[in-house]
């Protein structure tokens, strides 16, 4: 298990800062991150718990429509630029620094109790790794400290956090309860049933 530091009574009940409130899950391509994100959303909202999600991607590339009304303005240099629907509104922040991209992003993660990341395996915070057997590669878990549970269907040797099955979301919310920074701030009140 990985050693975190004990639990600062004094902040339960307060915002934390958004560093502090992130889970990465992480995994190679095709190991279920995204249904994972989905399923623990889902399940810590029905607790009463908000949950933000943000996607990382190593990758460089275009997320506006070239041509589009937002995209000519960040072209003409207007930064951010806001698209806003009856429905959703989208932000986007050129120049942030990919080092410290939760600081930019904090202010609109402010309520969130917890902040799901899918992917960035270098940021700040403890992983969920997600590992399927049969596309190949051997656990992250197996070279790294910073893994606090790896959720898999297979039976992987030899690493150090505990594994849940796919199926048993329960256990692996049990395991976020007992995590002595995490566990008082997603369940102030009530342990999960």
């Amino acid at each position: 298990m990985i050693p975190m530091p004990p639990c600062d009574k004094s902040v339960i009940g307060q915002p934390a800062p958004m560093e502090a409130r992130l889970v990465h899950v992480v995994g190679r391509q095709n190991h279920g991150k995204t249904t994972l994100i989905a399923a623990l959303s889902e399940a810590l909202g029905a607790r009463g718990l908000r949950v933000g999600s943000v996607k990382h991607t190593e990758h460089v590339h275009e997320i506006d429509t070239p041509g589009k009304d937002s995209f000519r303005h960040r072209q003409a240099g207007a930064s951010p630029v806001a698209m806003v629907t009856a429905e959703l509104t989208a932000v986007f922040l050129p120049g942030v620094d990919p080092r410290r991209p939760y600081e930019a992003l904090s202010p609109l993660f402010a309520s969130c109790d917890l902040v799901l990341v899918e992917g960035h395996l270098e940021g700040p915070g403890p992983k969920l790794e997600v590992w399927r057997k049969a596309l190949g590669d051997p656990p992250l878990a197996t070279a790294r400290q910073d893994i606090l549970a790896v959720v898999t269907d297979d039976a992987p040797e030899g690493l150090a956090p505990p594994v849940f099955p796919r199926g048993d979301l329960e256990a692996l919310l049990s395991c976020l309860h007992d995590h002595p920074v995490f566990g008082p701030r997603l369940y102030p009140k009530t342990r999960p049933r």
